[in-house]
């Protein structure tokens, strides 16, 4: 055998090293820590392992921006949706891509004797070349997978948004609720000092007091589970952030403004233009389409080109044996004759075609449908709000003075003078829990609108909002 066949073998040997030692890199820095959450995630299941430590810059008092911020930043279902874009874009030049040409080394143990020399070894390489337009059609296809990814990554940027919002006015609610009631427990125990006092001169009955007390006693439950509540609260919230469960988050004391939102046919324009879940719907249709064109190219034969070495040696049974190496080129194509296959293969994508664009129109009705029903939610929400403020607590809070004035002459029993405090007390708190709830319809509405601002005030998209047409354009 001519050296040039052992060359041969040892180029292929040497490719092949090389190819391991390339397949052995890590690319993706995140990657390289995989392992040791891995490990970790192994520790963590240790029942002896201690509770998770809060981190010290998330304890305290922040705004809702900052939680909002800090969530898209680490939340983890944002980041593993942001991968997977990733991961598709990457897709894209694989798919426009070439495959790997063929190479082959047949070497002959009883090698073919010819009159020119016997042919120790043969090499081939060849090329699968797709017809015209292939490979255009599968990058697009990958291309659109690609931006469904986006949008879904907008989409549930949005969603965690919205989720923050509503465990950070949840947690409002239970802050100042907790606020009220120890206000309102300070108050009773002056309802009971004076209660105390006119029994002590003979006006007043012992079971004025030992109501009091009794009204005490329930405040204090409540207190109870409000503050097991709050712990609920801060839980949640932290779940969104991907911060230790146990952290001690607050709200800021400052409430809430009551928006003016904008009309309700804005409100729908504006959802069905810039909702990324209806964007997910159209770039699924897209990628179908795409899909469609694809497989009608598949009707279209691929071409093999490729080109063998016949190795031939001086020694041949022919005294005018020359060993000259012979070269072969060679042409080929696939024959697409299996038309049902490929048939069926576009009849399976027109058919996936079509499911989107049914998918996208339910998906827009049921867009207008919730931002209809959130719109009267807000509406409704807010007029109560002002009722509230306006009226409702005011008239209470004027009872009650008026009622413990009396009291303190005598011109009103003690039982309505609790009645009183009662009612001031559970208004307050449905006057909280209106304020939370309000703010929490309005981060639905916000999410089901795209993002954008729903109020007169500013219809600009909020800093914190990610859009569409910012989330295509980052790739990191």
């Amino acid at each position: 055998m001519k050296w040039s066949g052992r060359i041969l073998a040892l180029m292929l040997m040497a490719s092949t090293s090389l190819g391991c030692q390339a397949s052995r890199q890590i690319r993706d820095r995140e990657y390289a820590t995989l392992t040791q959450h891995v490990q970790q995630a192994r520790i963590d299941t240790d029942e002896t392992k201690a509770t998770p430590i809060p981190s010290p810059e998330f304890m305290g008092t922040h705004s809702l921006e900052e939680y909002i911020q800090i969530a898209l930043g680490q939340n983890p279902r944002v980041q593993a949706v942001r991968k997977r874009m990733e991961a598709l874009a990457h897709r894209v030049p694989v798919e426009a891509s070439l495959q790997d040409p063929s190479l082959t080394v047949t070497v002959q143990p009883q090698p073919v004797q010819t009159a020119a020399g016997q042919q120790d070894a043969i090499l081939a390489l060849s090329q699968r070349f797709p017809w015209f337009g292939k490979l255009a059609a599968k990058a697009g296809v990958a291309e659109a997978e690609t931006n469904v990814a986006r949008a879904e990554l907008a989409a549930i940027e949005l969603e965690t948004v919205a989720k923050v919002k509503k465990a950070y006015f949840e947690l409002f609610f239970v802050q100042k609720a907790i606020e009220v009631t120890e206000a309102d427990q300070q108050l009773l125990l002056e309802i009971r000092t004076v209660a105390d006092a006119r029994y002590r001169s003979g006006s007043a009955s012992q079971q004025d007091v030992l109501r009091a007390n009794l009204e005490i006693s329930d405040t204090e439950s409540q207190l109870i589970q409000l503050r097991q509540q709050l712990d609920s609260a801060q839980a949640r919230l932290a779940r969104h952030i991907h911060v230790a469960p146990n952290s001690e988050l607050l709200a800021n004391e400052t409430s809430p403004s009551v928006p003016t939102i904008l009309d309700l046919e804005t409100l729908q324009r504006t959802a069905v233009s810039a909702r990324p879940e209806l964007h997910v719907m159209l770039a699924k249709l897209n990628s179908s389409r795409m899909a469609v064109e694809l497989a009608r190219l598949d009707y279209k034969p691929d071409v093999t080109l490729g080109m063998s070495w016949i190795d031939v040696s001086n020694s041949g049974v022919s005294p005018v044996a020359n060993g000259r190496d012979s070269v072969l080129l060679s042409a080929g194509v696939n024959l697409p004759i299996y038309r049902k296959r490929l048939d069926s293969a576009v009849r399976s994508a027109e058919a996936s075609a079509v499911s989107a664009a049914r998918n996208y129109d339910a998906l827009r009705d049921e867009t207008l449908e919730q931002v209809t029903d959130l719109f009267a939610k807000v509406e409704s929400q807010r007029e109560m709000l002002e009722l509230f403020e306006n009226d409702i607590l005011p008239t209470a809070r004027q009872t009650l003075a008026v009622s413990s004035q009396a009291y303190n002459v005598g011109e009103v029993d003690f039982l309505q003078l609790v009645d009183n405090w009662r009612q001031l007390f559970r208004y307050e708190i449905t006057n909280l829990r209106l304020q939370a709830t309000l703010q929490q319809t309005l981060a639905e509405l916000e999410q089901t609108v795209g993002g954008l601002s729903v109020s007169e005030e500013n219809v600009r998209p909020p800093a914190t909002s990610k859009l569409l047409s910012d989330v295509s354009t980052r790739r990191e």
